[in-house]
C-alpha cells in the first residue's frame, strides 16, 4: 500500500508545578500538563497518528507509563523514536495536520517553532506540518480550563529508498 493515513488523539489534565510543553516548546504558563513523560499532548497525538497509520499500536505500547526509562522523556524524543520505527517498516511521513484544543494559553506565537520542531523530528519540511488551535467554547473539562487536548492526522508514504 503506497500511502496510509493515521489519526491520533491525546488529552492531559493541567496541574500546578509542571512546565507546559506543546510541540516541543516550553510555553510560559502558570500550569503544565500531568503525565509520566513531559505530557506534550500535541506530540503524543502525532506519535499515535503515525503509529496508527502503520497498525503499530500506540505510544503506550512502545513507551509505557510504568517504565522508569520514559519518566519525563521529551515528546520530541518520542516522536524521533516513532519515526525511526516507521522508517524500519519502509515508510516516511508525508504530512502532518494537528489541531490543539485549549481555552488557554494562546499559542499562535509559538506555532512556527512547533512546526519546525515536528518537521525536524519527522524528517520533513516545515511546510508539510500544520498546527491549528481552537477552544472548546467553554464546554466540558477543556472549556473549563482543566486540560488540553490535541487531534492529529498524518499521511504516511512508502519511503523512496524502500521502492526498488
Amino acid at each position: 500500500m503506497p500511502v496510509r493515513v493515521g489519526y491520533g488523539y491525546d488529552i492531559h489534565r493541567l496541574i500546578e508545578g509542571r512546565k507546559l510543553m506543546l510541540g516541543g516548546v516550553n510555553i510560559p504558563f502558570a500550569q503544565g500538563l500531568d503525565g509520566h513523560s513531559d505530557a506534550d499532548v500535541l506530540l503524543h497525538a502525532v506519535c499515535d497518528a503515525i503509529l496508527g497509520a502503520l497498525a503499530l499500536g500506540d505510544i503506550g505500547v512502545h513507551f509505557p507509563d510504568n517504565d522508569s526509562r520514559f519518566k519525563d522523556i521529551a515528546g520530541l524524543e518520542l516522536l524521533s523514536r516513532v519515526v525511526k520505527m516507521v522508517k524500519e517498516k519502509g515508510y516516511a511521513v508525508g504530512n502532518i495536520d494537528v489541531t490543539l484544543v485549549a481555552e488557554r494559553p494562546k499559542v499562535a506565537a509559538f506555532t512556527g517553532k512547533m512546526r519546525e520542531n515536528i518537521a525536524q523530528a519527522s524528517g520533513i519540511a516545515a511546510d508539510r506540518v500544520s498546527i491549528k488551535a481552537t477552544t472548546a467554547e467553554g464546554l466540558g473539562s477543556i472549556g473549563r480550563g482543566e486540560g488540553i487536548a490535541a487531534h492529529a492526522v498524518v499521511l504516511m508514504k512508502v519511503a523512496p529508498e524502500a521502492v526498488s
